[in-house]
């Protein structure tokens, strides 16, 4: 199957090695935000563009009939991106896998598993400590601000601090950017600091990770405890994510399933590399 890229910042480097690294994918080259996408050939694209540029992009994709794949993260708004670009796919027999990262994406998978496992209970998803790609690129599209970092620290029980801090162009004023900052989506449903620094690539670290935890109820019967925990490369763990996804792209539309998805709506199989058969027999 032939995957292409279009967007090459963190992600998409990391989506490149995972692409080449995939024992049944044929890399099909990089397309930038500014390129005809008329001239992308390819079975399936990556857009690995920033989360508010996503839908624009894979809806043109969708409509000549290509299959796409994004890490779209903005979890209040998943639903209504779903059912645009479903209608999309359905009218030009395309698949369109959305919010395919590891939060959206994988966490989802693992979150709708503990719901199965316990019925009744409460889950708790603790991210990091670590860098936040979606909140650092909306920190980084403020007026004034040269470059941000956005970092993700867990308090627990599901609730997080961002520490946002910022390298401002000359004369900018801080509290206007502070001010754009925490009236984002991404920033205002959490306690949020902007910190000014003379130098974000000091500070850089693309490290992050989760704690999932599930208290329930199996049956009638309580005191349920399971347990996920993860430290990660953020956008290598992306990155592998969409390229699976792709895969399971390609095998949605062969059956002739076409439409957007998320990943909870995914058969785990169809983003394995591998016959079926050589599947159950080693994983079951």
């Amino acid at each position: 199957m032939k995957v292409a890229i279009l967007g090459y910042g963190n992600i998409g480097r990391a989506a490149e090695e995972a692409i080449k690294a995939a024992p049944d994918m044929e890399f099909a080259g990089i397309y930038h935000h500014n390129d005809c996408l008329d001239c992308i050939d390819a079975d399936v694209v990556l857009v690995c563009t920033p989360t508010r540029e996503v839908q624009k992009f894979a809806t043109v994709l969708a409509a000549r009939g290509i299959c796409t794949v994004d890490s779209f993260d903005i979890h209040g708004q998943i639903w209504n991106l779903r059912e645009n670009l479903d209608a999309v796919c359905k009218a030009n027999k395309a698949v369109s896998i959305i919010s395919a990262g590891w939060d959206p994406g994988s966490d989802s998978m693992i979150r709708a598993i503990l719901l199965a496992l316990a019925p009744k209970g409460l889950t708790y998803t603790n991210f990091g400590a670590g860098r936040s790609m979606g909140h650092t690129v909306a920190a980084k599209s403020k007026p004034g601000v040269k470059n941000a970092l956005s970092m993700t620290i867990p308090l627990g029980t599901g609730i997080h601090r961002r520490m946002v801090y910022v390298e401002l162009e000359d004369g900018a004023d801080l509290k206007a950017v502070e001010a754009a900052i925490l009236a984002d989506d991404y920033f205002v449903h959490d306690e949020t600091h902007v910190i000014p620094v003379e130098s974000v690539d000091a500070l850089n670290n693309v490290a992050h990770g989760v704690n999932l935890v599930r208290n329930g109820v199996s049956g009638v019967t309580h005191n349920q405890r399971f347990e996920f925990n993860m430290t990660i490369n953020n956008p290598a763990l992306t990155g592998q994510v969409m390229v699976s996804c792709a895969r399971a792209a390609i095998r949605l539309k062969e059956r002739g399933e076409y439409g957007a998805k998320t990943m909870i709506e995914l058969a785990p199989i169809d983003l394995l590399p591998g016959t079926k058969e050589s599947l159950v027999k080693a994983l079951v």
